[in-house]
């Protein structure tokens, strides 16, 4: 029988906290360069990080877009790879306003949500103490 652990809900939250902040760090740096000539746009994975947590065989699954510097989050959930299939403009910049802010947007909601949900877990913990006294 698989038991749902409270910690286990809490890890997967802070895990989905950190593939949103991943990939807005991404978005923000293909923002960055939304203006340099030849940057290629790039996007967050989470693939292999999540055959390391599941300890299974590779899944075809992407994240949200993003950029080349990614810092710690982004590395530590997977790293990031160039986008495929988007065209590139004369320069050979082929970043997309529309599509990085959709996914800055996007990574933003799935952050609200687990903070959301990490929020109100903390919250039945605090009233099952305080229901004690």
């Amino acid at each position: 029988m698989n038991d749902i652990t409270d910690n286990a809900i809490v890890a997967a939250l802070g895990r989905q906290m950190t593939r949103a902040v991943a990939r807005e760090t991404v978005a923000a740096s293909n923002l960055a360069n939304l203006d340099t000539p030849g940057y290629k746009a790039r996007e967050a994975t989470f693939a292999d990080a999540l055959d390391d947590q599941l300890g299974t065989t590779p899944l075809p699954m992407a994240a949200a877009s993003g950029g080349a510097s990614i810092g710690a989050a982004a590395s530590a959930a997977g790293g990031t790879r160039e986008v495929e299939g988007v065209a590139a403009r004369r320069d050979g910049n082929s970043v997309q306003l529309d599509r990085e802010l959709v996914a800055l947007t996007r990574a933003s909601a799935d952050f609200s949500a687990a903070q959301t949900a990490l929020a109100a877990k903390f919250r039945l913990v605090r009233y099952a103490i305080n229901e004690g006294r």
